[in-house]
């Protein structure tokens, strides 16, 4: 390394600002419950990484995920499987299914069926790179529940 000299201080004026971005997609869920509308959820970020009907039910994964509010819990459900789905073992799922929701704790526990992703067997969709919170809702009544959640593209 070598030493910074005095001129090397000057600090050019700023030129740049951070304009929103259109590389994201909404999901929108709804189910009867609110562990149905997760589920939905769930199955529709893999509907947009895939066609879902090219992906069989062979597999299972199992997959826990906990959070400290309904939000972080959702986020965390959506990270833990898109985790499995970019990282060892690809796994993409044709249905998810949440076998406990806790909603006093914030836990779940749910299992996914379906496959490794095979390039050419399975079309390529969009690349959602990650989960956000951005503009993230749920709303929950009496007739339905139904969330919204933004993947960054």
């Amino acid at each position: 390394m070598s030493e910074i000299k005095e001129e090397d201080w000057f600090i050019p004026p700023v030129k740049y600002e951070y304009l929103d971005h259109t590389a994201d997609v909404q999901l929108h869920a709804w189910g009867d419950t609110l562990k149905e509308a997760f589920e939905q959820c769930a199955n529709a970020m893999f509907g947009y990484i895939t066609t879902i009907d090219y992906v069989e039910m062979k597999d299972t994964l199992d997959i826990e995920a906990e959070g400290h509010d309904m939000d972080s819990l959702l986020y965390n459900f959506l990270d833990e499987l898109l985790f499995n789905f970019c990282a060892e073992p690809y796994f993409i799922a044709r249905k998810v299914e949440i076998k406990e929701f806790d909603r006093e704790n914030f836990k779940i526990k749910a299992r996914g069926f379906g496959e490794t992703f095979e390039i050419g067997k399975h079309p390529q969709g969009a690349d959602i790179k990650a989960i956000t919170y951005s503009n993230m809702q749920i709303h929950e009544n009496e007739e339905k529940c139904e969330l919204f959640v933004i993947v960054d593209i």
